[in-house]
C-alpha cells in the first residue's frame, strides 16, 4: 500500500494517544465514584484510532502501527529512564517528583507492554473478521465488538500482572471497572468513528477486506 498523508496522520493519532495516556496514568481520578487511572480520557483513543486503520486499511497496516506504537513506547520510557539517573545540578530540588511522575517499575512497565500488545492485536484481529462475517455492514457491530474483547483482554492483563499480590485491592472489581468505562467510551465515540471512517474511505479510495490476510501478529512484512 502507498503510504499516503492521511495514513501518516492517523499513525500519529494513535501514537499520541498511546505516549500521552501512559505519561498521564500515574494519576488517579475519581470519576462518579469510580476511581480510574487519568489514561482513560485518551487512551480508548488508541483503540478507536486503532479500529479506523483496520477498517480502512486493512490488518496488515494496522499490524505494523501497532508494532511502531510499542518500539515508540519503548523509546520514551528509555529516555524517560536515562533523563532519571543523570546526575542533576545541585540547586535543583525536583528529582523525587521527577522520579514520582515520570519514573516506571518494571512490573508496571511489563504489565503496560504485555497489556498493548495483547489489547490491540485481539482488537484488530477481531475488527478484521467481523468486517469480512458482516460483508462490511453494521460498522457498529466490529467497532464495539472489537473493543469489548480487546479493551477486556487490556485490563484483564494489566491489572492482574501490575497489581496481584497487592492488598486490600479487588483484582475482578479493578478490571470490570475499567473495562466498563474504555467500552462506555468507545459506544459513545460509535457517531464520530463512523465520520472519520467514511471520510477516509472516500478520500482514500480504499476499503479493504482481510480476506487472504496473514494474522500472524509478529508479521511485519508480507
Amino acid at each position: 500500500m502507498k503510504v499516503t498523508p492521511l495514513f501518516v496522520v492517523m499513525t500519529a493519532l494513535f501514537v499520541t494517544a498511546l505516549l500521552t495516556a501512559n505519561v498521564i496514568a500515574v494519576k488517579l481520578v475519581d470519576v462518579f465514584g469510580l476511581v480510574v487511572p487519568a489514561a482513560v480520557v485518551i487512551f480508548p483513543l488508541s483503540y478507536i484510532f486503532g479500529d479506523v486503520l483496520t477498517e480502512v486499511y486493512g490488518y496488515g497496516q494496522a499490524r505494523r502501527v501497532i508494532w511502531l506504537g510499542f518500539a515508540c513506547n519503548l523509546l520514551m520510557v528509555a529516555a524517560i529512564w536515562v533523563g532519571q539517573v543523570l546526575p542533576a545540578p545541585a540547586f535543583w530540588d525536583a528529582q523525587p517528583a521527577y522520579e514520582r511522575i515520570l519514573g516506571y517499575t518494571p512490573r508496571l512497565l511489563l504489565a503496560s507492554f504485555a497489556a498493548y500488545l495483547v489489547g490491540e492485536f485481539a482488537n484488530s484481529f477481531v475488527l478484521a473478521k467481523l468486517k469480512i462475517a458482516t460483508r462490511g455492514r453494521w460498522l457498529w457491530t466490529r467497532t464495539i465488538g472489537s473493543t469489548v474483547v480487546g479493551q477486556g483482554l487490556d485490563s484483564a492483563v494489566f491489572i492482574t500482572v501490575a497489581f496481584v499480590g497487592t492488598a486490600g485491592l479487588s483484582l475482578p472489581g479493578a478490571i470490570v471497572t475499567q473495562w466498563a468505562f474504555k467500552c462506555a467510551y468507545e459506544a459513545l465515540a460509535t457517531p464520530l468513528t463512523y465520520v472519520v471512517v467514511g471520510f477516509l474511505k472516500r478520500r482514500e479510495g480504499m476499503d479493504v477486506f482481510d480476506y487472504h490476510t496473514r494474522f500472524n501478529p509478529v508479521l511485519i512484512a508480507e
